[in-house]
């Protein structure tokens, strides 16, 4: 895969100058073994001081504070970087994880904590039952278990993008039967916390240069999956929306235990602001040009 190219450009417009307080942005990517970050780039109009920080997550976050009065607020983000993920990967999963059941270490279980227990309430026990559904026998392959439960996801929801920020929760979704990569995400990790399992939202990019996926928006939007936790094999990639196992075409930002924890930016202001702010977000995820790629000594 060649060299890629992500613009990321949110524009914020005021009615009246307002004096903004601290954004929090998650707008660099995660290194991995299969991606490496070649340069990244933060442009923040009006100036602002940056400071960086990595939350409990791992996640790169940068804070702005601001001094003046403004009418707009544009954050740009630029990013080279190199996605080597293999579109068939092989996993290396332990040998007392391949099939399912299986148990956590003592020290996975205790690290992993509230990743592998749901986030919503299901007093009636629907989602663990809808879940449960997808265990034909015990024991049973976990990597198929999951793939299956992944394809039911997009068997049982029609793919609806979704201009209203929020996310669905997952029996909310399964009621409404429609949903964004968002509300697959949240449904997908949900489902798999029933059963037992490890599991992570993330935010990134979908690269998708022949708009044969689903969830982008021309070459490459925001996006939303699902990593799980086996052991040998680590945090694998699960996207529900595609159907698709592994990084390939995936560019992971923030991970977190909930999906409200890896907004991209968030922030507020102070003025006399009457009218609802206008917000236009914009994402390129391009293959870079020739010159992106460093020379070699």
């Amino acid at each position: 895969m060649p060299l890629l190219s992500i613009v990321h450009e949110t524009l914020y417009n005021y009615r009246t100058p307002v004096l903004l307080g601290p954004h929090r942005m998650m707008l660099r990517p995660r290194e991995t073994p299969e991606l490496k970050l070649m340069s990244h780039d933060l442009i923040l109009t009006p100036e602002a001081s940056l400071t960086w920080a990595h939350d409990v997550a791992g996640n790169t976050v940068a804070t702005a504070t601001f001094t003046d009065l403004t009418d707009t607020l544009a954050i740009e983000s630029r990013t080279i970087l190199d996605l080597s993920a293999p579109a068939w990967p092989v996993f290396a999963i332990a040998a007392s994880a391949i099939d399912y059941p299986f148990r956590y270490s003592a020290d996975d279980g205790l690290d992993l904590g509230p990743l592998a227990w749901p986030q919503y309430a299901d007093s009636a026990g629907r989602l663990s039952a809808w879940a449960e559904s997808f265990v034909m026998q015990h024991p049973t392959d976990t990597l198929s278990l999951l793939k299956d439960v992944s394809i039911g996801v997009s068997s049982r929801i029609a793919y609806q993008s979704r201009e209203v920020e929020g996310t669905q929760g997952p029996l909310e979704t399964l009621d409404r039967g429609w949903g964004t990569c968002r509300d697959f995400a949240v449904l997908f990790a949900e489902a798999v916390r029933t059963l037992g399992f490890g599991a992570r939202i993330v935010s990134g990019y979908l690269f998708d240069p022949d708009g044969e996926r689903t969830g982008s928006a021309g070459p490459g939007s925001t996006h939303a999956w699902v990593e799980v936790f086996l052991p040998g094999a680590g945090w694998i990639a699960i996207d529900p929306t595609n159907r698709s196992v592994g990084s390939a075409n995936l560019i992971p930002v923030a991970v977190a235990r909930h999906i409200a924890q890896v907004v991209p930016v968030s922030g507020s202001f102070q003025g006399q602001e009457s009218g609802p702010v206008e917000m236009t977000v914009k994402v390129s995820v391009q293959p870079a040009g020739p010159m992106a790629r460093p020379t070699e000594a």
